[in-house]
């Protein structure tokens, strides 16, 4: 039997869409990230 096409997932959805650009506090994540020069920010 094929495996189902969509295999949901919270954490990889979150990071597909940039859901820290649009939380409140996801700003200042991101901001501290770019500080410290993460190459990845939101995932």
């Amino acid at each position: 039997m094929a495996k189902p096409t969509y295999n949901p997932s919270r954490l990889v959805r979150k990071r597909r869409h940039g859901y820290r650009a649009r939380v409140a506090a996801g700003g200042r994540v991101l901001k501290s990230r770019r500080l410290k020069g993460r190459t990845r920010l939101s995932a």
